[in-house]
């Protein structure tokens, strides 16, 4: 027997009733779901197995760890996004107006936005002088009004009690040289910051105008056809009630400065104007704004003499507590229509909650709660 016959019988074909293994490959692929050419796919995994239950749990714990870091460092970038979304909106309605006497979308956009810088320039100008120059009289002159404070003898008598000027000294003694160059850094980083700040906003704020119908008829192709035409206007009525917001500021601003003007010329304050310009600008600032600017003019006033100084700070508390109590609910009520106690306290938990945000976006936010309970969630309650 030769080699070639000893391997014959490896080399037997098959049987006529065995397929090759290319027609059981084939035969695999065309069996009863046909969806892979490399066989029959198997079970589907199952999703209630402990593992896959914990691969997923600790995938989505992880991801959503990760987006809160996202938002909390970027958050000093997105609040400026959203002040200028914010300020977009309450200036649309004067672009809206600008278009509908014939003027070009860019043309208003344009219009309404040199108007805000030359007002935010015009608040600057008119703040630097009389600030510098008050603030110089004004310590030219504390050692004068110490001595005039030591002549009383109540004053001096707390003085001595409490040891005031002992722990004034100690305080100043114990300021150093890099503390004041912390200090004078520190400033320059605020300064720079403010501006930058300022800056970004007003320049997404002009983006946001001009991009304005664009992406709100964007924002509305993502709603499903049967509820678009509802949403459109119930959105559309939100954002007019926001430009209602900011007609209303601008209202309280307005009254703020024109007291002042009262104020400093019944007072012969220098820079009467100037100060008017200076509290209303500073009273459109949430929180801050009204405080900052009384602070401005009572230092005016202390420069002046003191009587004028203690007049100034009692004015303006006593204007303060009025305007937020009952001018600015009653202006809100009107163009906003929120009722008092709803304005004063969504003013106050916006406050306590997101600081300068919640006290920008309170009373707008309140006013698109009231319209969607008043328009979807009671008639959803009648039917029912």
């Amino acid at each position: 027997m030769t080699a070639d016959d000893q391997k014959a019988p490896e080399q037997a074909e098959p049987p006529a009733d065995q397929p090759p293994l290319e027609n059981e490959v084939a035969a695999g692929t065309k069996g009863d779901t046909e969806e892979s050419r490399f066989g029959r796919p198997g079970p589907p995994l199952n999703r209630r197995n402990p593992f896959m239950v914990g691969l997923l749990g600790g995938l989505g714990a992880i991801l959503a760890y990760t987006i809160f870091l996202g938002i909390r460092n970027a958050a000093s970038i997105l609040v400026l996004i959203f002040i200028a979304g914010f300020l977009a909106i309450g200036l649309n309605p004067a672009t809206s107006r600008l278009r509908r006497w014939g003027v070009p979308r860019g043309a208003a956009v344009a219009i309404v936005a040199l108007t805000v810088v030359g007002l935010l320039a015009g608040g600057i100008v008119a703040l630097i002088p009389p600030l510098v120059t008050q603030t110089n009289e004004l310590i030219q002159n504390v050692p004068d009004y110490i001595q005039n404070l030591q002549r009383n003898k109540t004053v001096n008598d707390l003085v001595e009690r409490y040891q005031i000027m002992e722990k004034v000294t100690s305080a100043l003694n114990a300021g150093t040289v890099g503390n004041a160059v912390g200090g004078v850094v520190g400033g320059a980083k605020l300064l720079f910051g403010t501006i930058f700040n300022t800056l970004t906003v007003l320049v997404l704020t002009i983006y946001f105008m001009a991009a304005f119908d664009r992406l709100r008829e964007s924002a509305y192709r993502l709603v499903p056809a049967s509820r678009r035409t509802r949403v459109r206007l119930l959105t559309d009525e939100i954002l007019t009630k926001v430009g209602a917001y900011m007609v209303g500021a601008l209202a309280i601003a307005v009254l703020a400065g024109v007291s002042t003007w009262v104020l400093a010329v019944i007072l012969g304050l220098a820079y009467p104007f100037a100060l008017a310009v200076v509290v209303a600008i500073c009273d459109l600032i949430p929180q801050i704004g009204a405080t900052l600017g009384a602070v401005i003019v009572s230092l005016v006033g202390f420069a002046s003499s003191l009587t004028n100084g203690i007049v100034c700070v009692v004015f303006f508390i006593i204007y303060q507590q009025v305007e937020n109590y009952l001018i600015y609910p009653s202006v809100m009520r009107r163009s906003v229509k929120v009722s008092d106690v709803a304005a004063v306290v969504a003013a106050l938990l916006g406050v306590a909650l997101f600081g300068v945000v919640g006290a920008l976006v309170a009373i707008p936010m309140v006013a698109a709660v009231q319209l969607i309970m008043r328009e979807v969630l009671v008639p959803s309650q009648e039917t029912r």
